[in-house]
């Protein structure tokens, strides 16, 4: 306990003055999709994670690090009430401004701030709960205690969905192997020694709990979860030769070797009595 205990003091929460305007604005998924439709329209990764929720008329949405708060609306729009948190107050201010705006919308929505690992809400109350592109920056100890909040404001047959990036995996094994051969054909300067750094500079700063598929199981299952998780990537919409598009197919297609370069990670679990 002490070791532990230990562990968590020097593994402090990422301070929320990191999370700035231009961090929601330049950096976080789906932040192009959102400067352009001032939140109507979806990245094709919180697109494809939003589907899993099978969000319908009626239901109570829980959105856990609501960041700009475009799920939100989208929740309400389908009839659903829809509440997000965030810890950081430029999130909250963000969300605010979006649900303020948002028009025909049966759904009722709501923000605050709060943190994650102490939900303001009783127990039982939300038929879905939302965890898009929040668990890279938490600690597993954060993570953890998120989960069993998570688990105990969700009804019996509630779900969780999860979409997380990277997949450590792909960071610790894929990406120096895709470095080199990159430096190779001469595009190195694109890719940096640190795959944190990878598109963007700023998640060296806010990343501290990238997982693998294998341990975003584990770690569902230790906080009372059981459910599905499976990797996925984005299309790259790159143009490259022949002989490298053939060796992307066969690498994000065929495992073992899918394991180690898909780049994104899904979930979707129940409580588990």
């Amino acid at each position: 306990m002490a070791r532990q205990q230990d562990t968590e003091q020097l593994e402090k929460p990422v301070s929320p003055d990191l999370y700035t305007e231009q961090y929601f604005l330049t950096a976080c998924e789906g932040y192009d999709e959102f400067v352009a439709s001032e939140g109507e329209h979806l990245s094709r990764r919180l697109s494809a994670a939003f589907a899993l929720a099978s969000v319908e008329k009626g239901m109570k949405v829980l959105d856990v690090g609501c960041g700009r708060g475009e799920i939100l609306r989208h929740c309400a729009r389908l009839g659903a009430d829809a509440y997000g948190i965030d810890y950081a107050p430029v999130a909250v201010n963000l969300t605010r401004e979006v649900i303020d705006n948002t028009t025909s919308a049966s759904g009722q929505t709501g923000v605050g701030q709060a943190d994650a690992k102490k939900l303001p809400f009783p127990t039982g109350v939300f038929d879905r709960a939302l965890l898009f592109d929040v668990v890279e920056h938490l600690h597993p100890w954060e993570l953890h205690e998120a989960l069993l909040e998570i688990r105990r404001v969700l009804k019996p047959e509630g779900k969780l969905i999860i979409h997380t990036a990277p997949n450590v995996w792909y960071d610790r094994y894929a990406y120096p192997l895709v470095r080199t051969f990159r430096i190779l054909i001469g595009q190195g300067a694109k890719y940096p020694a640190n795959p944190r750094e990878f598109l963007v500079d700023h998640n060296q700063h806010v990343h501290v709990n990238e997982q693998s598929m294998m341990s975003l199981q584990h770690t569902l299952r230790k906080a009372g979860f059981r459910g599905k998780v499976w990797l996925d990537s984005p299309p790259q919409g790159r143009q490259n030769p022949i002989l490298i598009d053939a060796l992307r197919s066969a690498m994000f297609k065929l495992p073992p070797f899918r394991w180690f370069f898909e780049r994104e990670v899904f979930a979707v679990a129940s409580k588990h009595e």
